[in-house]
């Protein structure tokens, strides 16, 4: 039996952080605060907080940063002049890693050391950059912290209430989650492209995001 595991933050991909804020303000109503860099990959964030132990993170390459000598993650590589902010993908915590990745039917990738600042984690990576199963699968992650992150940020009175992951092969997805026991704060359904939508409640009421 795995440990149990919790959804940990969303994933919203950008071009730069500017436009991912902007993003985030328009369909929530608040702004995003800093995150800070992430040297192994180039990239740097944003981040807002969803309760205790759940955020939302803004992600873009970092233009100050030197290019990795390897695919960034979260697809970053992907985008172009063209791409808009979206709600890409989805993060659930463990407190054992290996041990969660070992239970599942699908690698969800390579279980690195990453770093921002002070803080410490391991997450699963990938080689190729890519988003596994078009960003609804999603990524596992162990914080080296007896704190969670999200307990340091501003608090808005912002709560995530539930995750929709839209797949066209929604058994397929159901079968890889299945293992992780999130509960009913996470729903299946057909689709016929990957899609995420995110259910968060503020001060004004029911938002949604998405892409």
């Amino acid at each position: 039996m795995p440990p149990r595991c919790h959804l940990d933050h969303i994933t919203v991909i950008a071009q730069t952080l500017d436009e991912g804020a902007r993003f985030v303000h328009a369909a929530l109503g608040v702004a995003p605060q800093t995150g800070g860099e992430h040297p192994r990959m180039g990239t740097h964030n944003l981040l807002l907080r969803l309760g205790d132990s759940a955020f939302l993170e803004v992600i873009a390459v970092n233009p100050l940063a030197p290019p990795p000598a390897r695919p960034r993650w979260f697809a970053l590589d992907s985008l172009d002049a063209r791409s808009a902010p979206a709600l890409a993908t989805w993060v659930v915590r463990s407190s054992d890693i290996h041990a969660t990745q070992a239970e599942l039917p699908e690698t969800l990738g390579e279980i690195e050391a990453m770093s921002r600042g002070a803080l410490n984690w391991l997450i699963t990576i990938p080689a190729d950059g890519s988003l596994p199963l078009g960003g609804v699968a999603p990524t596992l992650i162990e914080w080296s912290t007896a704190t969670h992150p999200a307990a340091g940020l501003r608090d808005h009175g912002l709560s995530l209430l539930g995750l929709e992951l839209c797949h066209p092969e929604p058994e397929r997805l159901a079968n890889l989650l299945q293992p992780l026991e999130l509960g009913n704060i996470v729903a299946v359904s057909g689709a016929t492209s990957p899609r995420l939508l995110a259910r968060i409640m503020t001060p004004d009421g029911l938002k949604t995001l998405s892409i």
